[in-house]
């Protein structure tokens, strides 16, 4: 199910989806022309998460655009639309399937369900002397995780080590926001501004540049 389609202030074309349908549902969703070309790619899936991803991704990106696409991968898995018509970000966590387009601008997106168990691994992807707010320690660290996954995919570089080459600028979590954000893994040290709201199921982050 749709839940958000908007344009945003930078020019891109954002969109959520609820992945509470059947694969055979999200099927009937797709253009009739892509429809069997897509029972034939689901086939080869073992797990029926992944058909229902792969599904509402599309399903998405059709809904968004009203137009057919194909989303095909780059050796490093990266996606990218056939036709380079825009450029594409995709992410998916439990029950939600993301895309951020943008016709002019490499983009990254992130969702990210709420959970308690972003605790256990925040030491491999947060330095020592970035700050979490003790307070909203779970939100605060999901955010810092979902902000440099956007980041790693605007960036298109590959061997990027999350605590050593993306840092996220002291900030205070809020319903939403901006984050700033600096990468050291090139000689560019690109400074970023990451779009960020905190939902109650999930958090969301977006950039382009």
């Amino acid at each position: 199910m749709l839940i958000r389609k908007e344009h945003t202030d930078g020019g891109g074309i954002l969109g959520i989806w609820k992945m509470d349908e059947s694969h055979e549902t999200l099927l009937q969703l797709l253009p009739r022309h892509t429809r069997s070309d897509a029972i034939e790619h689901i086939k080869e899936m073992r797990s029926e998460r992944r058909v229902i991803e792969w599904l509402s991704i599309r399903v998405l990106l059709f809904t968004l655009l009203e137009k057919e696409k194909t989303i095909l991968n780059r050796e490093d898995g990266k996606p990218y639309l056939e036709d380079g018509s825009y450029h594409i970000s995709i992410s998916h966590t439990r029950n939600y399937a993301a895309i951020y387009l943008h016709k002019t601008r490499p983009t990254g997106i992130d969702i990210e369900v709420r959970s308690e168990r972003i605790k256990k691994v925040a030491g491999k992807f947060i330095a020592e002397e970035e700050y979490i707010d003790p307070t909203q320690k779970t939100v605060h660290q999901l955010l810092h995780w979902s902000a440099k996954e956007s980041m790693f995919k605007l960036m298109e570089e590959s061997e990027i080590d999350f605590r050593h080459h993306l840092h996220i600028h002291p900030f205070t979590p809020s319903i939403k926001g901006i984050i700033s954000s600096t990468e050291t893994k090139t000689d560019l040290n690109r400074i970023f501004q990451i779009h960020y709201e905190v939902h109650p199921d999930y958090v969301l982050t977006w950039i382009d540049g």
